[in-house]
């Protein structure tokens, strides 16, 4: 039930970056260009994504893995249907986690460090 909630947020958040970017949202680019960063930020422990970023670099393992080529060659379209939902999960996971991640900084830069004195 938990998986199928996660799968359906996913998705959820693939349509809606993909709308948005029409709309005034981050690019396709910038969110690319964030990855790094995002990835930096979650080492670093800066950012509360470290969870989200290692969920998604095992999906990416996932779908790159020779271990994986098994299931395509016996079961050929249940084999690649495995894959593109792996696929498309990742794509609204990393959509959805990179503009999280811009918030974040752009919210993380508006604020000058420092302590209160009172």
């Amino acid at each position: 039930m938990a998986r199928t909630l996660r799968r359906t947020a996913a998705f959820t958040a693939l349509a809606k970056a993909l709308m948005s970017g029409a709309r005034g949202g981050p690019s396709i680019g910038k969110r690319i260009a964030a990855l790094p960063r995002m990835i930096k930020a979650s080492v670093k422990g800066h950012y509360d994504g470290g969870m989200r970023v290692a969920m998604m670099a095992a999906a990416t393992a996932y779908v790159v893995s020779p271990v994986d080529v098994v299931p395509e060659a016996f079961l050929f379209v249940f084999g690649l249907a495995d894959d593109a939902v792996m696929i498309a999960w990742l794509a609204g996971s990393v959509l959805s986690e990179t503009e999280r991640f811009l918030e974040w900084e752009k919210a993380r830069d508006a604020v000058l460090p420092g302590s209160v004195v009172t």
